[in-house]
């Protein structure tokens, strides 16, 4: 018997594993997070993208984990690796409004 398996079918699995594999991806369009909250575990990692127009810098003064990315303009990322368990609320100092939760836990 000869199972065929569709290359995409096998490059989907692929990013599947790695989506897991500790790194989650955080977009920003329309001066906002694509999600309010995200739970992660301790040592994993949040990429924030910019797909905005204009550029954002993504911060947190959370005691679990605090942090500033900086500015970054359109098409750029910034990873942040969340390293304690915790609640991390991030916020964007050009645009206050924007605001999102990493919970993580162990």
């Amino acid at each position: 018997m000869n199972i065929r398996v569709p290359a995409l079918a096998v490059v989907a699995c692929l990013l599947a594993h790695t989506a897991h594999a500790g790194e989650h991806i955080v977009s920003q369009k329309g001066k906002a997070f694509s999600q309010p909250t995200i739970k992660v575990k301790a040592g994993e990692s949040v990429k924030f993208v910019n797909d905005d127009a204009f550029s954002h810098n993504v911060f947190s003064l959370s005691e679990a984990k605090s942090f500033d990315l900086g500015t970054y303009a359109k098409g750029a990322s910034k990873s942040v690796t969340f390293d304690k368990p915790g609640k991390v609320e991030v916020e964007c100092a050009i645009h206050p409004d924007m605001r999102m939760t990493v919970e993580v836990s162990k």
